[in-house]
């Protein structure tokens, strides 16, 4: 997966925004951030998951997902090695991502 790959997939959810957060890009819903880009490094994207969320993907998937250091990742913000991903793997950690701000 590409950077423009995954930033075509998190604004394709409906209500999607592009913004920028200390320097990179960010996707938001409602005003909060469920996903970014370039974070720790380009090779990265993150995605804001619960911390049940994030053990399932990282059990799924664990040359894609790792925890974001510290406290952060303790609460769910989960790096993305885009290289390494799928675009379906993706597309279903960016949905909970949604979920979790949209509540549907």
């Amino acid at each position: 997966m590409t950077a423009d790959q995954f930033r075509q997939l998190a604004l394709s959810f409906t209500g999607a925004i592009e913004s920028a957060h200390v320097g990179h890009p960010d996707f938001r819903m409602k005003g909060k951030i469920f996903a970014t880009l370039g974070y720790p490094d380009e090779k990265h994207g993150m995605v804001k998951l619960t911390p049940t969320q994030q053990n399932q993907f990282l059990k799924k998937a664990p040359k894609v997902f790792n925890p974001c250091a510290g406290a952060w990742g303790q609460r769910g913000a989960t790096s993305v090695h885009l290289a390494s991903a799928k675009v379906a793997m993706i597309r279903a950690a960016l949905d909970a991502a949604c979920r979790n701000i949209t509540g549907k």
